[in-house]
């Protein structure tokens, strides 16, 4: 991997650019439903919303989204966020992807989402997620691991789950970074912590309404690789990034509707829990993108997790599907945490599932 030095490129992104000009960045999810792309195009006057951004089309044969004879895929901006790279005025715009018949292409299911969100909106759905995710170095194995060996173990009682000191805590510089990032560029990160596998990390994105959660997750994955290619370390959402007794990773969701913030709310919860349980292989089909395989690999019902196979739920229990916290049990109010998302799931397919099962399966 060659690096190359950003002292020299600050020199020139500290140039002013013209008045009248604005970089438009447009991110968007490839054929695989997991990797991020984008480009940047020049834009004459300001870039307020998504309104103000024309489509733009791509090479759809270079993705995994179309075929050479009929390549060009349509660009559809649908939010819009501060560029901390090139800083300034400059965006950054999440678009939707849509195949030359205007249908939306195989890996785009933000609009489906949004009608579910939209069919819902009176029962005020929020989210939270946590994602969980590992850093790698230029030869591919976990960033900080010694040459051709193991860290220390996690053990019961693990060394790196929110760790301090360099034997332990293992590419912070990036999280730090990323964390700014998120902040600057108006995705509602939450917070970030160090996780129990050796530079395992997780930050958290939320509270957002609707499908706020599933573009600022995205917006905040498309953050964090572009921070972390600028350390020369790569990041991978893989749920089971080191086989063995290392913890996977996954991207728990933080779910609650109205009823449920309200006094005695946790009937609701326990309803929602019910529905939930009636619909668990279904869940499971949309928690990662092979369709529940890489989940096979994370949901052993070791390494804080629960069993692919059996639903279950409890109080503060972490090897269960579905987590009350002990303060939302103690309040009788407030939300569920549905454990079973890999780390590179979907959000959208994620909120709309549980939409669906919760508010919309009466």
């Amino acid at each position: 991997m060659s690096l190359t030095d950003k002292a020299v490129l600050n020199r020139y992104l500290d140039l002013p650019a013209p008045d009248d000009v604005t970089c438009a960045t447009y991110v968007w999810i490839d054929g695989t439903g997991e990797t991020l792309r984008c480009k940047t195009r020049t834009m004459l006057g300001p870039v307020n919303g998504p309104e103000d951004l024309p489509e733009w089309d791509f090479d759809g044969s270079s993705t995994g989204q179309a075929v050479g004879v009929n390549s060009d895929v349509w660009l559809r901006p649908v939010r819009i966020y501060q560029d901390p790279f090139l800083r300034g005025k400059h965006k950054l715009a999440l678009c939707e992807t849509y195949k030359y018949n205007n249908e939306p292409t195989d890996t785009n299911f933000r609009w489906s989402c949004a009608e579910v969100m939209e069919q819902a909106k009176d029962q005020v759905p929020w989210f939270g997620l946590e994602q969980e995710y590992s850093l790698l170095g230029s030869d591919r194995r976990p960033f900080g691991w010694p040459k051709g060996g193991y860290p220390a173990p996690q053990g019961p009682l693990s060394p790196y789950y929110c760790a301090v000191g360099a034997d332990r805590s293992f590419g912070r510089d990036v999280v730090e970074a990323h964390y700014r990032a998120c902040l600057y560029s108006g995705v509602k990160v939450a917070g970030t912590n160090a996780e129990v596998m050796a530079t395992q990390w997780e930050y958290q994105v939320g509270i957002c309404e609707g499908i706020e959660l599933g573009d600022d997750l995205w917006m905040s994955r498309y953050l964090l690789h572009r921070v972390a290619e600028d350390f020369g370390i790569s990041v991978t959402l893989d749920p089971k990034p080191v086989p063995g007794n290392w913890n996977g990773a996954g991207c728990h969701a933080n779910f609650s509707t109205k009823v449920m913030r309200e006094d005695d709310g946790i009937k609701e919860i326990e309803k929602a829990i019910a529905k939930l349980s009636e619909n668990h292989a279904a869940h499971l089909k949309v928690y990662d993108p092979k369709g529940g395989k890489d989940n096979e690999r994370r949901l052993t019902g070791l390494h804080e997790t629960s069993s692919l196979t059996d639903f279950s739920s409890g109080v503060a229990n972490r090897g269960a599907s579905i987590r009350i916290s002990r303060a939302c049990a103690k309040a009788g109010k407030g939300y569920l945490e549905d454990r079973r998302p890999a780390s590179n799931c979907d959000p959208y397919r994620v909120t709309e599932i549980i939409v669906r099962t919760t508010c919309l399966n009466d």
